[in-house]
């Protein structure tokens, strides 16, 4: 027995103590993080009639559509009351998308919120997470047979999740960026790594004019210089005419070009800065052109984005038209993002949040109501006191300590109403 005692000890001195102070945290962190997630969608009405909802939370149903057959998903409310009992994987959230539960996708279940759908909503996206795989591992999430621990990440463009450790550069601390594109649409959209030399948060060292000229981390790396037609920086290297000719130079440039008495440097300096001023003007305002014009690096990789770096895109014609041609309009729009939805959704809580005593408290007499406020008021002080002594202590508070303390509160109350006096009048 002592043995056993010891070991009891022993186990209980392993096991971690979580204070009332801890858990009431946790439950307030967990409550947060479920606000934003599922406040931004309705819990009752399927969203099936609002079209393609610009950005919701989205699960998709092993028990109806398994692996091998289409790739289907639901809303927040048909999860709820469609497949409330069955294997749902849930995907966070998915923009541009339509509910998809009922439909022909689906060869036993019709939608009880809103059973007339099309057969197919053409314009919805799918990826592997619809069957509960993810990133380029095509693993489950959680996976029992990943013993690494590892932060996911979810790309903002193709909205796939994945591993930090396989997306080729190394994430940022957590909360040092905003948002992060994989490698595959970096590939795909190539024209962000000419931004990313000067937004992008991640270990690089950059020289003051923002040229992205050393990078850290795995994988191949691309060095882009400017195109012909477009200028050079000052610090890139002067092109030296091979031994026996003489250099190209353009006639327009010598004519508008003043005499230089200063010093060779001093001459090339200022014809930079002419020739940068003349391609600003022909550049037509493009924010794009004029960082393409700087030498920058392209990596297979993945990139983290800052807070509002979207807003740093370029909106001329061209570029709409580009963005449009690859479908990646929604980068233009800030309130396409995961935070916007989110603080959406912790505003419309918020606002919508009721409060269960006075909705009581509104279906009672005044009698009722005084009654009613002075027992509430009883309860919430005593038990306010009873579990700061925990608090206070760092220790956890049990089971058998709550039932301790309402069957002494009620014992208390029974005191008291017993030894009432009534008085008639």
């Amino acid at each position: 027995m002592a043995g056993a005692e010891g070991n009891a000890g022993r186990q209980s001195e392993l096991e971690p103590v979580v204070s009332l102070v801890d858990v009431l945290e946790e439950d307030e962190e967990l409550e947060n993080e479920a606000c934003a997630v599922l406040g931004g969608s309705d819990s009752e009405k399927c969203s099936y009639s609002q079209g393609s909802v610009k950005r919701q939370a989205l699960y998709a149903c092993s028990t109806c559509t398994p692996e091998g057959e289409e790739p289907a998903g639901i809303c927040l409310a048909c999860s709820y009351e469609c497949h409330g009992s069955h294997k749902l994987f849930e995907l966070y959230t998915k923009r541009n998308f339509r509910c998809d539960c009922g439909n022909s996708k689906f060869k036993n279940l019709e939608c009880k919120l809103f059973p007339d759908k099309a057969k197919v909503n053409s314009c919805n996206k799918y990826n592997d997470n619809f069957f509960g795989l993810y990133c380029i591992c095509k693993r489950p999430y959680p996976d029992p047979e990943d013993e690494v621990p590892d932060e996911m990440i979810q790309c903002v463009v193709c909205e796939d999740w994945f591993h930090g450790r396989h997306l080729g550069a190394i994430p940022p601390e957590s909360g040092d960026f905003q948002e992060m594109v994989c490698q595959a649409c970096m590939k795909r959209c190539s024209f962000l790594w000419a931004y990313a030399a000067q937004l992008a948060v991640s270990k690089i060292s950059a020289e003051d004019d923002g040229l992205m000229l050393n990078v850290d981390g795995v994988g191949d790396q691309e060095v882009i210089k400017p195109g012909n037609g477009d200028h050079q920086d000052s610090t890139l290297k002067e092109e030296v005419p091979e031994p026996g000719k003489d250099a190209v130079k353009d006639p327009k440039a010598e004519q508008k070009n003043e005499p230089c008495t200063s010093s060779t440097s001093e001459c090339d300096l200022q014809t930079v800065v002419k020739n940068q001023s003349l391609n600003s003007e022909s550049q037509s305002g493009c924010k794009l052109q004029e960082l393409k014009a700087k030498q920058f690096i392209k990596r297979d990789a993945a990139t983290y984005w800052p807070l509002n770096w979207r807003s740093k895109l370029c909106t001329c014609q061209d570029c709409m038209k580009m963005y449009g041609d690859l479908d990646v309009l929604f980068l233009t729009d800030e309130y396409d993002t995961v935070l916007a939805y989110e603080n959406k959704g912790k505003i419309d809580q918020a606002t919508d949040r009721r409060d269960p005593l006075m909705d009581t408290l509104n279906s009672m007499n005044r009698v009722q109501q005084v009654e009613l406020i002075c027992e509430y008021n009883d309860l919430k002080t005593e038990l306010k006191d009873y579990l700061k002594r925990f608090a206070d202590e760092g220790t956890v508070v049990k089971r058998e300590d709550i039932q301790q303390f309402f069957e002494e509160f009620q014992s208390k109350k029974r005191r008291r109403v017993e030894g009432m006096q009534y008085y008639c009048s």
